[in-house]
């Protein structure tokens, strides 16, 4: 059986309110139109998201897609 748990009330200090940049659920499930495309890029990196694949069981691409979409979405709005 597990500990449990004691919450004291004792001050938080100072907090800090962060930016929800996740989507809402409706959007997690909807599957965008994709384009093939053809990019180089340097070893290092793809060997960065191969590994990192490997460890969360899933494509070193989707994660690489991933990464570009969520920069898009955070950047794209300034051009």
């Amino acid at each position: 059986m597990k500990a449990k748990i004691k919450y004291s009330d004792e001050p938080m200090g100072t907090l800090k309110v962060v930016r929800d940049f996740l989507p809402p659920p409706e959007k997690l499930v909807l599957k965008e139109e994709q384009v093939k495309v053809t990019i180089s890029l340097s070893r290092k990196s793809v060997d960065f998201f191969k590994d990192a694949a490997r460890r969360n069981h899933t494509s070193y691409q989707k994660m690489i897609r991933s990464v570009i979409d969520l920069y898009s979405a955070n950047y794209g709005n300034d051009a």
